[in-house]
């Protein structure tokens, strides 16, 4: 008996110091790490909207985006949703006219790489550049678009594909539902 109790006094033990130590760390880091994202978003919307000299945040998920005499230049607005693997996190720019699409830039996936993992490279996120907002985006798989509201799915990564453009339909249209 007194063998088990001496064991869950040390487990006990190790276990509030390896927590206490976890809670160091994780106090210490969390503002530096916060600092990084915050570095991070405005770079992206900086990309989404080229023209951008300043902005400001003007609901929970949205940026007004100014140009350096102060005019409305677009919007920058922060989606996310479930893509194939896990979340994937993205920043989409709207034009000033709420019509057109200014591009989009994804922050954070985790997609299987070589593959769902296209779906943050250049040549797959230039595809919403113009795109038209007046109506929902579609995915089109071995064709190249035909209209203003197409993009091209990337092969072998559908469903990544298919994620990004739910993400940025449920977050343009339900953002535009409230203008």
């Amino acid at each position: 008996m007194k063998e088990s109790v001496r064991m869950i006094v040390v487990l006990t033990l190790v276990g509030l110091l390896s927590g206490g130590v976890l809670v160091y760390a994780n106090n210490l880091t969390a503002p530096k790490i916060a600092q990084v994202r915050e570095q991070n978003l405005k770079a992206a919307i900086y990309q989404v909207l080229p023209d951008v000299d300043s902005f400001k945040q003007s609901g929970e998920n949205v940026y007004e985006c100014f140009d350096k005499d102060g005019n409305l230049t677009g919007y920058a607005l922060q989606a996310a949703g479930t893509g194939y693997q896990g979340t994937i996190k993205m920043i989409v720019g709207v034009d000033a006219s709420r019509q057109k699409m200014t591009g989009i830039l994804v922050l954070e996936q985790v997609e299987t790489p070589g593959m769902g993992a296209k779906i943050a490279a250049p040549e797959f996120m230039d595809q919403f550049k113009g795109l038209t907002t007046s109506r929902n985006i579609e995915y089109v798989k071995n064709q190249k678009p035909e209209t203003d509201y197409q993009i091209q799915a990337i092969t072998g990564a559908t469903v990544s594909s298919r994620s990004v453009v739910n993400i940025i339909n449920n977050e343009v249209q339900g953002w535009l539902k409230t203008k």
